[in-house]
């Protein structure tokens, strides 16, 4: 069973078309990525899920269900524009929060007391959120997300505002939750924690899905047959490869960067260096996600 499945979702504004017959399954128990740039339409798509907007044709299903009121419960939402009530203590906001997604009062209060003892900071829990820094209030935003359970969870941005020491802290957590049985959706500019966790990706851009599957597949289909080698003495280009550049480094050694001319294995192609010279290394150059989502929105190659 797929943890959600979105069938021609389309929302219109005035004059502007937010979504356009978008189709999405995202599998149970994975990290999405749902990447775009602004504007693109991610935030309306995460609003229809949410319920906070509804769509003007299509269907969502959640874990094999229509989408309903009743599955709010079911989901933990993290907004880029963070939502917690300023004059609020820690302790009460988070209770309440709980409380809202239907916990009851005393399991709302465990819950809350067992994060903030796993987090560290116990003695947040009488601060005033307007007290706490960036970081902190973020913290406390997380809790509030994941604390009753849900199996769905949709992650706007959520390492604004972290250090480097906080963002590992949420990057465990949000992996454990994985382990755990829930299902990640992962909205971020940041292809660098793209790479890092997700596992499947969808690219949205002027309203549509231009790429959607596996990261691995997805980088397979982009792969160029391109490798650096470094290597003792100049190279040439042969029948199998073709030498793209050439860079010596010092004395006899060089880096070249070659791209295969037949369809070889890598294997078939480093017996075929070895024969002409002596290898020190030998790497595939895999695009990165950063890379394809900058050929893809700026090539416009989609269309």
């Amino acid at each position: 069973m797929d943890a959600l499945v979105a069938s021609r979702i389309t929302k219109r504004y005035t004059n502007h078309l937010a979504l356009d017959q978008i189709n999405l399954t995202i599998p149970q128990q994975t990290i999405f990525g749902l990447l775009g740039p602004n504007g693109a339409g991610k935030t309306t798509f995460i609003r229809i899920i949410n319920q906070i907007i509804n769509a003007d044709e299509g269907q969502i299903s959640i874990f094999g269900e229509r989408l309903q009121q009743k599955h709010i419960g079911s989901i933990g939402y993290l907004p880029e524009e963070r939502g917690l009530y300023k004059k609020l203590k820690v302790g009460d906001q988070l209770i309440y929060l709980a409380q809202l997604k239907g916990l009851s009062r005393k399991e709302a209060t465990e819950k809350s007391k067992t994060w903030i003892r796993k987090f560290q900071i116990t003695d947040w829990w009488y601060k005033k959120v307007e007290d706490l820094s960036k970081g902190m209030a973020q913290k406390v935003q997380f809790i509030s997300t994941v604390m009753h359970e849900p199996r769905l969870i949709i992650l706007d941005e959520p390492f604004s505002g972290f250090d480097p020491v906080n963002a590992q802290l949420i990057t465990q957590e949000i992996l454990e939750l994985k382990q755990k049985g829930c299902t990640i959706i992962f909205s971020t500019h940041r292809m660098e924690t793209v790479e890092d966790l997700c596992d499947d990706i969808a690219l949205i851009h002027k309203s549509k899905v231009i790429l959607e599957g596996s990261k691995k597949k997805i980088k397979n289909t982009f792969r160029t047959n391109t490798y650096t080698v470094e290597h003792k003495g100049p190279l040439n280009s042969t029948a199998v490869f073709e030498l793209v550049s050439q860079r010596n480094l010092e004395d006899t050694f060089y880096r070249s960067v070659i791209k295969m001319k037949q369809d070889l294995n890598p294997n078939q192609l480093i017996r075929e260096l070895t024969e002409i010279t002596e290898v020190h290394s030998f790497i595939e150059q895999v695009p990165s996600m950063s890379e394809i989502f900058i050929s893809l929105v700026k090539g416009e190659s989609h269309e």
